[in-house]
């Protein structure tokens, strides 16, 4: 069963590694709009999920989010973070810049001890407008699964031109302004075997995220059900192992199994 979100707005939910999130989603709620095809990802693959509606407008967005606000105020919970994520890639709408703006105000209006939290795939991180706007929120939470060209493609499945390189060298520029996300999983697709988490993948990307210098790094395995079914979560001791490899390189590390 995977997932599709309402939108714009939905939750509070809670989540593993933010608290009462109040979710944000950019994306029509008929279907999934993503630069990103996982393999993984518990919203089921583009192909299934083509989408007839339009993006919700801007205004639409900023109305939503303030009706929200204002009932959560008067009747709970305190969300401890607005966080952007949902059918897709939210850098992807054409006003995410402004919806930035305007959400920063609304948090500083009804609640400004809550983060602002973005959820991104980084394929839009080479736009200045997106750049400029993830540097302004409180968890700029950024995507990458492995340095491995051809694993990313088996695994991330980009849509368009990709390159790992170029996207580290994009996300340096934050200068530790950002948090690394990765999946860690395990098991096969269309036969190929999809584990990253042996030394093979886990040692180079480690010298990617040093070179990257976030001020934190969230490892993940899978939580909810894959569109492919061939897939395996990774163990408590795998997680708990990288964690360690990061940590003995001074980066700090949370695991969520």
């Amino acid at each position: 069963m995977t997932i599709i979100f309402p939108s714009p707005i939905f939750g509070p939910i809670h989540s593993r590694r933010l608290g009462v999130s109040l979710g944000i989603n950019l994306l029509p709620d008929d279907g999934k709009v993503c630069s990103f095809d996982c393999i993984y990802c518990e919203c089921g693959f583009n192909a299934e999920r083509r989408t007839k509606k339009l993006l919700p407008t801007r205004e639409e967005v900023r109305t939503a989010l303030e009706e929200k606000l204002k009932d959560m105020q008067a009747n709970g919970p305190a969300p401890d973070v607005l966080t952007f994520a949902g059918n897709g890639e939210p850098t992807a709408h054409p006003h995410f810049p402004e919806i930035i703006e305007d959400t920063l105000a609304l948090r500083d209006k009804y609640f400004p001890k809550a983060k602002v939290s973005v959820l991104s795939n980084s394929t839009f991180i080479d736009r200045p407008a997106v750049f400029e706007a993830l540097n302004k929120i409180d968890n700029n939470i950024l995507k990458l699964d492995t340095v491995d060209e051809e694993y990313i493609h088996l695994l991330d499945r980009p849509n368009g031109k990709y390159s790992v390189k170029k996207i580290i060298e994009r996300m340096k520029e934050f200068e530790g302004n950002c948090i690394v996300q990765t999946m860690f999983l395990k098991g096969s697709y269309q036969g190929k075997d999809v584990d990253n988490t042996s030394d093979k993948y886990v040692l180079p990307w480690i010298e990617a995220v040093k070179e990257i210098a976030p001020r934190q790094v969230m490892i993940y395995t899978i939580d909810r059900e894959t569109p492919d079914h061939n897939l395996q979560k990774a163990t408590h001791e795998e997680l708990d192992r990288i964690v360690a490899l990061l940590e003995k390189e001074g980066i700090p590390a949370t695991a969520s199994y």
